[in-house]
């Protein structure tokens, strides 16, 4: 079956044979957040490279930039009101396209939610529930790197915290798993919002470094900010000092781990998120039932293993579990 247009958003929930059929399966629509940064470059790929692989034609808007959480809900807004099959969603924040979704949800179209949450309650409260969520374990992803700065770091080292947009879930997450990771074990001296951002980052780290002469290393909620982190410790000369730890796996992260700059990332796999969120469609135009929740695959890097991963990329390494590949088989 030829699909004639396919668009991506994100939310999650159950989706049943019943509803997928009725929801007009030959057309899909995706909504993801700003190609600003690299990480949504990445899934925009696996998005674009799946649909082609499943014979599928998606058509792709991007909010202008991380905090365009209005504009993206507007480019819903404006999906909404034709008549798709299947959205795929990545909300800027758990809530701006809610109410940009309840028009979708009335007609019974299949919610496929990816990489950052739509809250449920405020889901439920508008009227829908999402049809399944594809993400990463943001606590379990801040933990891998909590584990890794342990052993990096002495008993008792003092670290700071470089968190993104204030209030993001994904951004508190991995910030929660790493702090669970290094309780009593290291000493968080400050924590600091970047909104995500490069340049942003590289001055609060600046100031930090001042402040905190004795720091041991530095957690960043993602790579874009770790990256500037990295200038910073590097302009101080403290790059034999102080370690950094980022987390999403983007490729000049990886590139400066395999250089031994940055000391490790914890990576996503964004194309793959993407990817799985064009079969979750597919296999909803074919009435199958949805899981809630599936678990994107993570990976520690660190300089024994960045060089590997760079031959890779934007793919993993091996396999890894794909609940809508096996739903999609012959």
């Amino acid at each position: 079956m030829r699909w004639t247009h396919l668009i991506i958003l994100a939310s999650s929930a159950l989706v049943s044979a019943t509803a997928a059929n009725a929801a007009g399966s030959d057309t899909v629509a995706a909504v993801i957040k700003g190609l600003d940064n690299p990480f949504f470059q990445y899934m925009r790929q696996g998005i674009d490279e799946q649909a082609k692989a499943l014979n599928a034609s998606v058509s792709i808007q991007a909010a202008a930039n991380m905090g365009d959480a209005t504009g993206q809900a507007d480019k819903l807004t404006a999906m909404a009101m034709q008549d798709y099959g299947c959205y795929l969603v990545n909300p800027i924040s758990v809530s701006n396209l809610v109410q940009a979704l309840v028009p979708v949800a009335q007609k019974h179209k299949p919610i496929v939610n990816i990489d950052s949450t739509i809250d449920a309650d405020q889901a439920k409260a508008a009227g829908f529930a999402v049809s399944t969520y594809i993400g990463t374990d943001n606590v379990s992803a801040g933990e891998l790197a909590g584990q890794e700065m342990l052993k990096l770091v002495p008993q008792g080292g003092k670290v700071a915290l470089i968190a993104g947009i204030v209030g993001d879930v994904g951004s508190n997450a991995r910030i929660k798993g790493f702090k669970q990771a290094v309780a009593g074990k290291l000493e968080v001296v400050v924590m600091v919002s970047a909104d995500w951002d490069r340049e942003k980052a590289l001055t609060a780290a600046t100031d930090i470094l001042r402040a905190h002469p004795d720091l041991a290393g530095f957690f960043s909620a993602n790579d874009v900010m770790a990256l500037g982190v990295q200038r910073a410790v590097e302009t101080a000369g403290l790059q034999d000092k102080v370690k950094v730890i980022g987390l999403d796996g983007v490729e000049d992260a990886l590139k400066s781990v395999a250089a031994g700059e940055m000391a490790a990332t914890v990576a996503q796999y964004p194309y793959v998120v993407g990817a799985m969120g064009v079969e979750a469609c597919v296999a909803a135009a074919k009435g199958k039932t949805l899981p809630a929740n599936v678990p994107a695959p993570v990976l520690l890097i660190t300089k024994d293993n960045a060089e590997a991963s760079l031959k890779n990329f934007p793919r993993p390494g091996g396999d890894y579990p794909d609940p809508f590949r096996e739903m999609l088989k012959p």
